[in-house]
This record gives structure tokens, sequence and C-alpha cells, in this order.
């Protein structure tokens, strides 16, 4: 397929007449890693003169600016085509409703920290393999473990792995025209003589286009290798990954819940931070459901460390243990191979006399001097920030110090993987996931109800309870419950209609595109027993619909 890139016109990102897919999408762009490695600050250009000399350019926030013809800046091609299947025979709609394809492969990605040391390493020891192409200012192109990645050298201590990837495009049907979805490049001057009149044959931008993009952005194809390559090969990477991993750990990315779990598994006290709404005890209550709760800004000395009685028969003082010790005691004793935390809620809202009761059991896991946690008892804390919470107490440097500490933050992610598995409302799901988490919270001025993580927790309890989405302007505000209210009069085509072959196929020839993703959204929901017929019907809805149902079962872990 032959093409001429071109970018567009300052008409076609603006204005009446802009693309449709700029009306959809918007005229910001995100430019990739690589393009801001070369300078790249958000913003790009636009083939349009802008009189005086000067060139068109689109800022970073999206809006319309003048730019200097001897300026650099970055590139957002774009060039024509006939038809979608010209590119691709496999083009998707995303969540705009616009179709994306791709097209070619270009560096975007930095390469994770890890990964980059390592292809370093092994780029100084001469082991990587070459690919034979070279891209700009003859950065090489390698191969490792199927990946592709292009070493920017920077300076002469300094280099930087960026992984080459498939250019996604979107694809304007109206216009015949293929618009890169990201800024890929940046170029330092757009002309050579620092004056544009309009003709962008003669850019400097074109002739980067036309030449060295238009050749870089073809994949570049590896010999295969002989039956006695490859066993060279495999013992190369075998050797390689012995190099990078001399102790034999498991290095990956790990969430929240990785951490809190490692902490108990070790037998490390776990302190939890973060604001009230956060989910700190619903999180402990994922790992230990049978977990003691010790609330210590309502605790006293008696209810943490016991208490010392009279026996008028025996004329002694006998000690008696907290009720929480009794029942961690007796939890532990009748599951002996099983975990059981105890966690001390709230503990810097505590006096700091209940402080200093809590931290000599976390220093010697004893109670009151008297009575030892079982083996398999751990302890877990949580407390607000002084930021957050005008009763904090500062935590004492030596209590501090004996704890793990993880900082809770619950992304939208995170939380609709929690709701899934917790069985929030579908409803309430459905609309935190609609609206891509814009109203998972709201401000608290101390006034009217806000909403929050948890909030929304109590607010699908009374929807559940009552089957009235007014009433939960008591919990999260009159505004974003008339969003709500607006969101649940959607015709769409609930979870339980469809797993009952409850619906019909004119109702979903009828759904518009925002009942089309309302419906597939609430659809994410849907437990593994039954997840080939949610597919099944995300399948009619559309290839882009079904793409959306992927993502979503695919994002965040069970937690908060």
């Amino acid at each position: 397929m032959n093409v001429n890139f071109i970018l567009l016109s300052v008409e076609q990102a603006f204005g009446d007449q802009r693309l449709d897919v700029i009306r959809k999408t918007g005229s910001r762009c995100p430019e990739t890693d690589f393009a801001a490695a070369l300078g790249g600050n958000g913003s790009w250009w636009l083939s349009s003169a802008a009189g005086y000399g000067d060139v068109c350019i689109v800022k970073e926030d999206g809006e319309h600016a003048v730019g200097y013809a001897n300026a650099g800046g970055g590139v957002r091609p774009a060039f024509a085509c006939g038809d979608v299947s010209q590119i691709s025979d496999r083009p998707v709609k995303d969540m705009s409703g616009c179709w994306l394809v791709e097209y070619g492969e270009y560096p975007q990605a930095l390469a994770e920290k890890m990964i980059g040391r390592f292809l370093e390493d092994e780029y100084k020891l001469g082991m990587l393999r070459k690919t034979g192409k070279t891209y700009l200012d003859g950065d090489e192109e390698f191969e490792y473990k199927g990946i592709k990645y292009v070493r920017m050298q920077e300076g002469e201590e300094r280099a930087r792995w960026f992984e080459v990837a498939p250019l996604q495009w979107y694809y304007d049907e109206d216009a015949g025209l293929a618009i890169s979805k990201r800024i890929v490049s940046y170029v330092k001057e757009y002309c050579l003589d620092n004056h544009y009149e309009g003709d962008f044959s003669q850019t400097e931008v074109c002739r980067f286009l036309n030449g060295s993009f238009a050749r870089d952005i073809v994949p570049s194809v590896l010999r295969e290798r002989t039956a006695e390559e490859q066993a060279e090969y495999d013992a190369y990477i075998k050797r390689a990954e012995a190099r990078r991993n001399p102790y034999d750990l498991t290095f990956k990315q790990v969430s929240e819940e990785d951490i809190i779990r490692g902490a108990i598994k070790s037998d490390i006290a776990v302190f939890l931070h973060g604001p009230s709404s956060e989910g700190k005890s619903a999180r402990i209550r994922q790992i230990d459901p049978t977990c003691e709760i010790i609330y210590l800004r309502n605790a006293t000395p008696d209810s943490l460390n016991g208490r010392s009685v009279y026996n008028q028969a025996t004329g002694e003082m006998i000690d008696l243990p907290p009720t929480w010790y009794k029942k961690v005691v007796a939890k532990c004793e009748a599951e002996p191979d099983k975990l059981h935390v105890v966690f001390f809620d709230e503990i810097n809202n505590a006096l700091p006399s209940i402080q200093g009761m809590a931290f000599n059991i976390v220093l010697d896991k004893e109670v009151n001097g008297l009575w030892k946690l079982p083996p398999n008892a751990r302890v877990v804390a949580a407390g607000n920030d002084m930021q957050d919470s005008l009763a904090a107490n500062q935590l004492a440097a030596p209590f501090f110090n004996r704890f793990a500490h993880v900082y809770i933050n619950t992304t939208t992610d995170k939380w609709l993987a929690w709701a899934r598995e917790f069985d929030i409302h579908p409803a309430i799901y459905s609309f935190i996931a609609y609206k891509r988490g814009e109203t998972l919270r709201s401000t608290y001025d101390g006034e009217k109800p806000n909403a929050d993580p948890r909030k929304w927790e109590m607010a699908s309890k009374m929807l559940y309870a009552t089957g009235t989405p007014e009433m939960l302007r008591s919990l999260i505000g009159e505004e974003i419950t008339e969003e709500f209210v607006q969101f649940c009069s959607k015709p769409v085509i609930t979870l339980e209609r469809v797993l009952a072959g409850d619906y019909t196929e004119k109702e979903i020839e009828e759904l518009d595109t925002a009942e089309r993703y309302a419906t597939v959204i609430g659809l994410s929901q849907v437990d593994r027993e039954h997840e080939a017929e949610a597919v099944a019907f995300a399948r009619k809805l559309g290839p882009e619909f079904l793409a959306v149902f992927d993502a979503m079962r695919g994002q965040g872990a069970k937690e908060w």
C-alpha cells in the first residue's frame, strides 16, 4: 500500500467543519514516550499557514495556536485511504465510536526500568540480536524474547530503551483519512527557511514523514534461525536470565493487597494509611473474613489490656484477659493451620495511653505482659494521616518503625474489580464505569453529602433494600444522584435479562451507541460461570463493544 503522509489542516482540527474523529475524541492528543524523549511537549503541528510566515499548531490543552516555522513540534501524521479494510482486516471501534486500526510499527513506550537496565547490560556485552534496522539518528533496533526495542543514546553515559509496537490509527469514514491516535515523533524545524506560506510539500516535516518515517514504520523481518542457532539462542536466554536473577527471585508488579498479604505471611505488622473512605477494613476482611477488629478510638485500658478483679474467696487479685484476646485465641486454636488477623483500626485517633498499650502488643506480641498472642495470629493496624483527620495523633517513631507501611489508593479500576467480587448493585457498578470514575468521589464541604468509595458501598445496600435511586441523595448528594437517576433511565439490557434470555434482536438494534456502551459495562460484572453467555451477547452489540467487555473484564486486581 503506497501512502502519502500529511498533517491535518486547521479546518480539519477546529470549527464546524472539523473531522468526525476530532469531534468525537477531541483535539488534545497524547504523545508517545519516544516523541517526548525527542523533545515533544504535547503540542502538534498542522499543515495550515497562520500568516506572517508562521504555522498553525494544536497546543497541549487542545487549543488552536500559532507557532514559528523554525521551531520544533510534535508530529501526528495522517494519510488518505478509501476504505478502512485497505488498512486492516480487523478494525474495531473504541469507546468513542471511532474505527481504530493498526498500521506499521514504531518505537513508542519507554521500557520498564528493570528491562531497560537488563537490555543495556546485554547490549554492552554484545549479546543482543540486531534486526538490522535503525531509526532517526542511527538508533538501532534489537530483538529480545520476540519483542523489538530501540536504543536511544543520550550523552556518553546514558541510554534509554523504547519498545517497538504497532501504530494505532483512527479512521474517519467521511473524510477517508487515517489519523494517528498519538503524537508519534518530533521534528526540530517545520521549515528550514524559517518561513511558511502553506506549501506543505516543501517542509521539513513532509520530507521527514514521507522519507525516514515512511521507511521506519515498515516492520523489520528477522531471518528464521537454524536449529543450531535456535539452540544457541535458547542457551543465551537461559544464561542471561541467570545473570539478571542470581538469587532466583520473582520480579513483578505488586498491588497493595500483595504487600499486605506478604507482610501477614512474614509475621510483620502492617499499617494501612489513607482517608477513612478508602476501604482499609474491607481489604483486611478480604484476606481474613473473620478478623478481630478493635476500634482503638473508643478503646479503654480494660477493653484493650484486660483487667484485674478481686477474688473474695482467696483474697487475691485475678487477671482477666480482654474479650478480643479470648476470641482470637479460640479462632487460632480451632484453625491452627490458618493465619488470623487482629486489626487495630483508627490507631492514631486513639489516646496516647491506648497507643502505648497497642505498641506493646505489636512489639512483644503480648497483651499486658501476661498473655502471648498465638503463633498464627497476625497484627494489622490502620489510621488516617494527620492531613486527613483533625483527630489524628502522630505516631511515635519507635511505634511507626515497627510496621510495614501501605498507602491505600483506591483507583476506579480497583474499585470496579472489587465491586464485581462483592456484589455491588449492578446499576451502581455500571454507572461508575460509564462515568469512568468521575463520580467515584466528590468534594467534601462539611455541609452536603459527598461521594466516596465507602458511600457507594452504602448506596448499594440502600438500592438493594429500597429499589429507589432517588434515596441515594442522602448518601452521595443531589447532583450525583440526579446523574445516577438519568443513567438508570437509559434503555439498557441488564445482565440479569441477558442470562435469562429475556430480550429480542429488535431491542438490540434499537440501542444507540451510548446505550450499547452502558449495556456492555453492566455485562462485565458477570461471574466466571456465566462469562460465555455474556461474551456471546457482547458480540451481538458489535466488535467494538466486545473489545470494551474484554478490557473491563481484564482490569484491576480483586481489591479496592
